[in-house]
């Protein structure tokens, strides 16, 4: 989190500040200063300039993002393998017997055959 706060708040600075330099040297080049003109060039100019200057604190954040989402995948993985180890042993354990447990390897059961009638 402190590497999104440092860049988001270094690429405002960088902003800002090219924000104030266009102002000040549109108003030494044009009588009236457009702000939203000035705007544009800054955001622009300041884009640009972020991607050479800031590029130790981007790296640093995108290592932060790519450490997280690791870790997140990770553990994702753990609670899906532990879901799957309890689904498969739960199924095993609350019939006794699988229902092909009779068939031979790569045989698929017939499903389609009527079941005999259970009476209570």
């Amino acid at each position: 989190m402190k590497e999104f706060v440092v860049y988001t708040l270094m690429r405002l600075a960088l902003l800002a500040g090219t924000l104030g330099i266009v102002i000040g040297i549109w108003s030494l080049v044009a009588d009236d200063v457009w702000i939203p003109g000035a705007l544009v060039v800054a955001f622009v100019v300041s884009g640009v300039g972020s991607l050479v200057l800031l590029n130790r604190q981007r790296e640093a954040f995108a290592q932060r993002v790519q450490v997280r989402a690791e870790r997140a995948t990770k553990a994702f993985e753990e609670l899906r393998a532990r879901e799957d180890a309890s689904t498969d042993t739960s199924s095993d354990t609350s019939s006794g017997t699988s229902p092909d447990a009779g068939a031979a390897p790569g045989v698929e059961p017939a499903r389609d055959r009527p079941q005999p009638r259970r009476e209570a």
